[in-house]
């Protein structure tokens, strides 16, 4: 019979600082320091005659379709294992490095930087990984305070974490699989030091276990509504918070799962680019929302920023030379009756739940920013709108539903 193996580690891979750090437009000047670590942490669970699949997972902004290649190749080289079984996700903080993915959208201009990237990789590339049995449970629990949609506050949202629980043989919390859906948003542009935010806060209160977050569908979702700060002792709160009620849920009864390894499977969508407004046209725009701006220091106040943030992305979009088309690499990880649906996009609260409700699994979770990144993928009532995100999304609604779509039936195949 075939034991369940896991291993598993997490890696400071904290850069040093006088590195661009990347998430937002407004952010001026390079990097003083660290307010917590950054980390790449892997998470391997196989059997002796199967590879089964390797959560990598990073505390950076996103993970480019370039660097989730090289950090697979380096994860599969450090398990022995094909680069094809390795899953790169991103949590999504917006107090990480550009270097380490580079430019990855013409809203926030940036490049690789090749001393950055090739530490990382040599880390993740050097990392021990030491396998043991463990058995695998599933549970989830409803996380009320941390994010609500950033839009309107009783907006869409999933509001539940997915915990992926690994107990070894002595029945000692080995590691967290951990997935939740909000923007790591708590330190706004001013801030300038590295941080994991909230997740990085989560993972720490849940020491030793070894912890991998896993960013949902997170697009419209962050703490603007919740968060009482902008700084540590907030990141500390909402990370407690939401660690706290993963203990609550690893106290009472799971799912039990299979003692086999678990399977993925992959494809790639190639979806148009929309049509960007002309130049002139988007210049326009820009005009007219600047002069509607709001200053106010409130939620409100922030929606009005982002949106004249969005429109002056859009000129930059429209002065950029875009592809016509996109290849979005789209996988599908399953465990008996867990489903992970894995997208390189940031999918809006309600596509996440059209995924869900149109899953064969009994239970599917849907991850962004992994195994590539091509930014929002916005609602009609955000395109409608004309929201921030989609002034600078790459996809009409026609190429969005055919996104929807053509994943669930992949899924579900």
């Amino acid at each position: 019979m075939n034991e369940l193996l896991l291993a598993a580690t997490s890696l400071d891979v904290t850069p040093p600082p006088g590195h661009r750090l990347d998430g937002y437009a407004a952010r001026a000047g390079l990097s003083t320091g660290t307010a917590d670590p950054l980390h790449a942490t892997l998470i391997w669970l196989s059997t002796k005659d199967d590879p089964g699949v390797l959560w990598l997972t990073l505390d950076a902004i996103a993970v480019g379709s370039a660097l989730s290649s090289e950090l697979a190749a380096a994860a599969g080289a450090a398990a022995g294992i094909p680069p094809s079984q390795v899953v790169v996700s991103a949590s999504h903080t917006h107090s990480g490095p550009s270097g380490w993915t580079g430019e990855i959208h013409p809203v926030i201009p940036a490049e690789r930087e090749c001393v950055l990237v090739d530490s990382l990789v040599g880390a993740v590339r050097g990392a021990r990984l030491e396998r043991q049995p463990v058995t695998a449970s599933w549970h989830s629990i409803e996380v009320v305070g941390v994010g609500t949609n950033r839009h309107r506050k009783n907006g869409p949202h999933d509001n539940t974490a997915g915990i992926l629980a690994l107990h070894g043989a002595s029945g000692a919390l080995e590691a967290v699989l951990l997935d939740f859906a909000c923007h790591p948003t708590t330190y706004g542009p001013e801030n300038l030091q590295y941080s994991a935010d909230w997740p990085g806060a989560a993972r720490a209160a849940l020491a030793p276990a070894v912890v991998g977050f896993l960013q949902g569908a997170a697009g419209d979702v962050s703490p603007r509504f919740t968060r009482q700060g902008r700084g540590a002792a907030e990141v500390a709160r909402l990370g407690g918070l939401l660690a706290a009620r993963v203990r609550e849920a690893l106290a009472g009864p799971g799912l039990d799962l299979p003692q086999s390894a678990p399977a993925i499977r992959r494809t790639t969508l190639t979806l148009p680019v929309r049509s960007v407004p002309p130049v002139d046209e988007s210049e326009r725009l820009a005009s007219v929302v600047e002069s509607r701006v709001s200053t106010a220091d409130d939620p409100s106040g922030r929606i009005s920023q982002t949106r004249l943030d969005g429109a002056r992305g859009q000129v930059l979009m429209a002065a950029a030379s875009l592809p016509p088309a996109l290849d979005l690499n789209i996988s599908r990880v399953t465990m008996g009756d867990v489903c992970w649906i894995n997208l390189p996009v940031e999918l809006f609260a309600v596509h996440g739940a059209c995924l869900q409700s149109d899953s064969i699994y009994p239970v599917t979770r849907v991850v962004g920013y992994t195994d590539g990144y091509y930014g929002y993928v916005v609602d009609p009532s955000a395109a409608e709108a004309g929201t921030y995100e989609a002034l600078i999304t790459f996809f009409d609604q026609p190429t969005t539903h055919e996104l929807i779509s053509r994943t669930a039936t992949f899924v579900n195949s």
